[in-house]
């Protein structure tokens, strides 16, 4: 099930991309109600879990089966405003350096363990979002992240259980700052800019994405390939990275993790070659059965 959300009326509202177009879940609810309880928002839904998911599905099956008109639940995704793929995040954690290759471009050693570092939710962004380049920084990089949206609480549990606490998944770009990154020790300040976090367009379930390990990921700015890799290349694959964040903080319902970038990020390039995003840009992020997230960057 592919889950998105978009802004009406200045507000977060819960759509379900189908083939006929997107089921407005509220405006559905207003128009045909039922006795069941039908999650009517994009947190209500991961929150509720599988039961939640479950009725949700249902009812979408039952209306769009129904031989009247639908024009006031099903929508043009083209005349959408997307907001965030998750709005309310508690935590945003990110893995950095787990692509093997990714490791190997910018000199760095393969890591024992997960390095891990967050950002907070003024880095939230949705698909079509003009992204701010900061004034502070000359050199905002792009990084195709696999994300994994958790749907159970998850506290020392093992690599096996971790993917029964995942909702699902969605693309992410991990902006990165790389002159403030590496001005300290610290990554935060180069990961925390104001919509650094793009997400979108959508959540794509569990059930629905498979095996998460096995997806073609690719980026494009301004129409050219600069990644093209698989989560295969991954150091630590998403169940233990789930297990291992666990073992030291609770995971919740609707926390993210990036999972890393693959090769190919401006910062792998020679010096001389290194040319990070400017004014009018236009990065996508592709990831096999995600769909495609894509911003335009503007000066600030």
């Amino acid at each position: 099930m592919k889950l998105l959300t978009f802004i009406q009326n200045g507000t977060y509202r819960l759509g379900v991309k189908m083939d006929q177009g997107v089921v407005d879940v509220l405006a559905a609810l207003s128009s045909i109600s039922t006795e069941k309880t039908i999650p009517a928002t994009l947190h209500e839904v991961i929150e509720g879990g599988t039961g939640a998911l479950n009725e949700l599905r249902e009812y979408i099956d039952m209306v769009l089966a129904l031989d009247n008109d639908k024009t006031a639940y099903v929508l043009d995704e083209s005349t959408l405003v997307l907001g965030p793929s998750v709005t309310h995040p508690n935590k945003i954690i990110c893995v950095g350096l787990n692509y093997r290759r990714h490791a190997e471009e910018t000199g760095s050693q393969i890591p024992q363990y997960p390095i891990l570092f967050n950002k907070f939710n003024n880095t939230l962004a949705g698909h079509g979002d003009d992204i701010p380049l900061p004034k502070v920084s000359e050199k905002v990089d792009y990084e195709a992240e696999l994300a994994i949206v958790i749907g159970k609480t998850a506290k020392y549990i093992s690599k096996e259980q971790a993917p029964g606490h995942v909702f699902g998944y969605c693309n992410a770009n991990d902006l990165s700052a790389r002159d403030l990154q590496v001005r300290t020790q610290q990554w935060l300040l180069g990961k925390s800019c104001d919509k650094f976090a793009p997400l979108g367009p959508y959540i794509v379930t569990a059930d629905e994405v498979g095996n998460p390990n096995d997806l073609e990921i690719k980026t494009y700015v301004n129409g050219e390939v600069r990644q093209h890799s698989n989560t295969s290349d991954m150091i630590f694959h998403c169940d233990e990275i789930v297990s291992y964040i666990s073992q030291h903080m609770t995971l919740v319902p609707g926390d993210i993790i990036l999972t890393g970038t693959p090769e190919g990020v401006v910062l792998g390039y020679p010096p001389e070659k290194q040319v990070y995003l400017k004014d009018g840009d236009i990065v996508s992020i592709e990831i096999e059965k995600l769909g495609t997230l894509t911003n335009q960057f503007v000066a600030e």
